[in-house]
């Protein structure tokens, strides 16, 4: 089959072009002049018979025939990328990871030197924005999720349950005279107790909970930084277990009860289907499953 393809050069400086919203930016990365990424571009409009760009005083924006153009660019560079160095037989370069904040500071901060030590010739690069990364339109590798494991398009692993339940420091605890019964979180300030969580504990432990008895502690907007204000002795967080077992061991955190709370979610590694045998993928996907083994086997 006879192929009708653009001057893939040309396509290259487009794509980065059309990625970076630069032509400066492009040609820094391709290696070449601003006039020569210029003169790509102006060689594929010719080709395509259509500006691909609309060119303003100190910014671009795609023409429509660009914008049906540059994600299916990306797409074919990006395959092609893996593809070569699959068949080079190496996982190396960036292996860029989104995933949330709690993760990220807690299970992967204490984990991810192991992985890193183990490829030194792949840099691991870690994005924590609160969007939801399109990994199928984005440049990330991977992403690890918290849900049931269903998203169209993508690989799902399940890594270990996200239940949760309440810690606080051994400190604050000795201080009010001990945590026996659910009753007693009431003795000290609660964080985010606007949060589900909290009523979906306490009654699994069989009690009701009442926010008008807690003591409201200031909302911190975020699993991870409650974990770090209950470490000071401010008050007791609602958290997922699995992230927080070293600061647990360490007894930076105290766990009064084994009871969990839980909305059926778990932490999830996903990545785009076709992307599966890429080796940089490849080589995370098999060390994560691995140092997760043990939580999977927790009982239900």
């Amino acid at each position: 089959m006879a192929w009708e393809l653009p001057p893939l050069g040309a396509l290259r400086v487009f794509e980065a072009v059309a990625r970076l919203g630069s032509f400066t930016k492009a040609a820094g990365e391709l290696g070449m002049t601003q006039a020569a990424a210029s003169y790509q571009i102006k060689i594929l409009e010719e080709r395509a018979g259509t500006p691909l760009f609309i060119r303003k005083t100190r910014q671009i924006a795609l023409t429509e025939a660009g914008q049906r153009l540059a994600p299916q660019a990306t797409k074919a560079f990006s395959g092609v990328a893996d593809a070569w160095l699959s068949a080079k037989g190496g996982a190396a370069g960036v292996l860029s990871l989104t995933t949330i904040q709690s993760f990220a500071s807690n299970w992967l901060a204490v984990n991810l030197g192991a992985f890193q030590l183990m490829h030194p010739g792949l840099a691991v690069k870690v994005d924590t924005s609160h969007r939801v990364i399109d990994l199928q339109q984005e440049e990330f590798d991977l992403g690890i999720r918290t849900g049931r494991g269903v998203w169209p398009g993508l690989k799902a692993h399940f890594l270990f349950k996200a239940d949760y339940t309440p810690m606080l420091s051994p400190r604050l605890a000795d201080k009010v005279g001990g945590i026996r019964t659910p009753e007693d979180l009431y003795k000290v300030p609660l964080f985010a107790i606007t949060d589900p969580w909290w009523a979906n504990w306490f009654r699994a432990a069989g009690h009701a909970f009442d926010p008008s008895r807690a003591i409201a502690a200031p909302s911190m907007g975020s699993q991870a930084y409650d974990a770090m204000a209950a470490i000071a002795d401010h008050g007791a967080a609602i958290l997922t277990r699995n992230l927080y077992s070293t600061l647990l061991r360490n007894r930076q955190l105290y766990q009064p009860f084994e009871t969990m709370g839980s909305d059926g979610d778990g932490y999830w590694l996903v990545y785009v289907e076709s992307r599966h045998s890429v080796p940089k993928i490849r080589e995370f996907r098999e060390w994560i499953l691995k140092q997760t083994a043990e939580l999977r086997q927790q009982p239900h």
